[in-house]
């Protein structure tokens, strides 16, 4: 989808507000959905957004988190429409709910984090330069290695057509599965399982997408991986440290293209209760 084009109507309902489980600045029940997606499409389309409404409820803290990733270079529509609606202080615990629309990673517990606003964004408009996202305007079935928080898939169940995030510490998959009930989605479906052998039932995929580094891409992420998907992961590059690696498959085969430096979580093998 290019830039001046109208937004695709929404896939399903994201209930914004708040959610069970943390109190004070986040999160003590729901509230009825706040705007509907063509408000928010508006916000994160428009330059300099100027709305009404305080907290961390508002869509005017979301906006301005839109305004400055678009400042450091982020432009796909869908992808700052997706920023836009989903609200990330609802995915951090409370005591860090203050610092949730700044550019910062944060603890989720377990030794994880939730990746800086820019790096996802930027990791999910690499994947929208895939060649099947570039034909059909969304990036398709998703393989997400890394639930976390469930941020990113939340982002994700906006912008792609099957979700799929597999998570390996079970801890953390029954967090994300409670923060995420909300959306009440057909379309995203979360797994406890060992990231790094995919999820071969779901595929193959037209984009994978992965919030923690190893050492090479593995394969079964390879094998999983549809014609005319992509890669985006981090992957250790000797000296340099982690770099963002796209893979793209074509009719012709593999091709591998290496880009910025990131810094991500180990990526492991394994479960773990």
């Amino acid at each position: 989808m290019s830039a001046g084009s109208e937004p695709p109507a929404r896939k399903f309902p994201l209930m914004l507000g708040r959610l069970p489980g943390v109190s004070g600045g986040g999160v003590r029940g729901l509230l009825r959905p706040q705007r509907h997606a063509a408000d928010a499409y508006a916000d994160a389309s428009s330059p300099r957004v100027s709305l009404a409404g305080h907290g961390l409820d508002s869509a005017g803290v979301r906006a301005r988190m839109v305004e400055r990733l678009r400042d450091d270079g982020a432009t796909h529509v869908e992808v700052l429409r997706a920023f836009a609606v989903v609200p990330r202080h609802t995915f951090v615990d409370a005591g860090l709910a203050n610092q949730s629309y700044e550019d910062t990673s944060l603890p989720i517990g377990h030794g994880q984090t939730i990746s800086k606003p820019s790096v996802v964004a930027r990791m999910l408009e690499l994947l929208f330069d895939g060649a099947n996202a570039r034909r059909d305007g969304h990036l398709g079935a998703v393989l997400e290695i890394g639930t976390g928080c469930g941020y990113q898939a939340a982002l994700l169940s906006e912008l792609g057509r099957r979700v799929i995030s597999v998570e390996r510490l079970k801890p953390l998959h029954d967090k994300a599965r409670e923060l995420l009930a909300p959306l009440r989605s057909n379309r995203l479906r979360l797994v406890f399982g060992d990231g790094m052998l995919g999820h071969p039932p779901s595929a193959p995929y037209d984009s994978i997408i992965a919030a923690a580094g190893g050492g090479e891409v593995p394969a079964a992420w390879l094998d999983q991986l549809a014609v005319g998907g992509r890669i985006v992961s981090p992957v250790e590059q000797g000296s340099r440290g982690q770099v963002l690696v796209v893979v793209d498959r074509s009719e012709a085969g593999l091709a591998r293209t290496v880009h910025e430096g990131v810094r991500f979580v180990p990526l492991k093998s394994g479960v773990c209760r």
